[in-house]
């Protein structure tokens, strides 16, 4: 089988091209970050001011701040408290599907995998989004593999209209759309929609992707502009640390949501940091294995450059590590969580993406919350 077929960089039929030079300027951007010429004298003269450039954004990003993360966290934690307040949104994922499209080596979803492959119904949908509401939370990220065919988009279309009987602020991560399709899915009650390139490296991105709509690297790396332009009030971004090195793709998801944020003022923006987690193809240690000083490096670094952006911590991390950065720099917690398609009324249907480090019920990370001294909020949007 010839998994290379199609040029990555190319569109392929029926994706929408948008007018755009912000991917260029993203990949350059990238290429041109040189993380080894920064010292610890540029390091303190950054911390010293009061607004962070991009420049400054590549000297906190860089080695030289790693022995300045106490002084990064306490300038942090003022501008999270300034801006956020001592509250934290709370959360839950649900996969409503499993089935995908795309061979990409490192994802327990891939298509070639031998993994049970689910599809909840309607009625099921509804059952589990009742279950979770009933927990308190008013936040649902509903999730799918990349799978068009089996998830079509009048599909994920229901399942949003389902989610507005229960929560006041529906999220996606869903396969990459046109501009018309997120419309569509924002009349049906959307908020906000999560992309995550994954990596920024256009060489490395062709070696991971070997297959499927998800190997065309530009219709990705768009996805957030065609959302906002589809009236979307929120677009969250990431790449999967671990799968190239880490501080270039830390700095090209940093750089592409501030140019997005400088074209579309309006957006909300706001960053997921996942870290490459054991799965059904990989087990092992992995040459560029993140650990949670650098993660949290990159938590810091994100924090200082985008005052405004909400800051999410996932399940991907164990639980000491969440509670230790939420009020620092981290403005969103998920709880209750299953990566299993369903698993919240009933046993999970569909086998789950990758592992979770952090297990507790929605009550026990709303408890851990309030023993910080930190508000948990359920709903932070009324619509009107």
């Amino acid at each position: 089988m010839q998994l290379r077929a199609t040029n990555h960089m190319q569109y392929q039929d029926g994706m929408e091209k948008i007018s755009s030079d912000i991917m260029d300027k993203v990949i350059n951007g990238r290429k041109e970050y040189d993380y080894s010429i920064y010292t610890k004298k540029d390091v303190l003269n950054t911390l010293a001011k009061e607004f962070i450039s991009v420049e400054d954004f590549k000297i906190l990003l860089s080695p030289a701040a790693e022995s300045f993360l106490n002084d990064m966290a306490h300038k942090a934690k003022l501008e999270t408290m300034k801006h956020f307040g001592n509250s934290v949104c709370m959360f839950t994922p649900l996969y409503i599907a499993n089935y995908c499209e795309n061979y990409c080596v490192y994802c327990g979803f891939n298509c070639s995998n031998k993994i049970n492959r689910a599809k909840l119904s309607y009625d099921e949908i509804e059952k589990e989004m009742k279950t979770i509401s009933e927990t308190g939370l008013r936040e649902i990220l509903i999730l799918t593999g990349e799978a068009k065919k089996a998830s079509s988009v009048e599909y994920i279309g229901e399942a949003v209209k389902i989610a507005k009987k229960y929560f006041s602020t529906i999220g996606l991560e869903i396969y990459p759309l046109n501009t018309d399709e997120y419309a569509f899915l924002q009349k049906c009650g959307a908020d906000f929609v999560s992309v995550y390139q994954e990596t920024y490296n256009t060489d490395k991105y062709e070696e991971l992707h070997l297959r499927g709509p998800k190997r065309i690297y530009p219709y990705r790396i768009n996805a957030q502009e065609r959302a906002i332009l589809g009236g979307m009030r929120g677009v969250a971004f990431g790449s999967l640390l671990g799968l190239d090195d880490f501080r270039k793709d830390a700095f090209a998801a940093g750089l592409h949501a501030y140019l997005i944020q400088q074209k579309y003022p309006h957006a909300e923006i706001s960053f997921s940091f996942p870290r490459l987690r054991p799965f059904i193809n990989i087990k092992e240690k992995r040459p560029n294995d993140v650990h949670e000083t650098q993660l949290l490096q990159v938590m810091l670094a994100y924090r200082l450059f985008m005052p405004f952006a909400g800051i999410t911590i996932s399940t991907r991390e164990r639980a000491g590590f969440r509670d230790n950065v939420i009020g620092m720099c981290a403005t969103k917690i998920s709880a209750g969580v299953s990566v299993g398609v369903g698993g919240h009324s009933e046993k999970e249907k569909g086998d789950e993406q990758f592992e979770i480090s952090d297990p507790r019920s929605v009550k026990e990370v709303f408890d851990s919350i309030t023993e910080k001294g930190l508000q948990p909020v359920f709903t932070d949007y009324v619509r009107v």
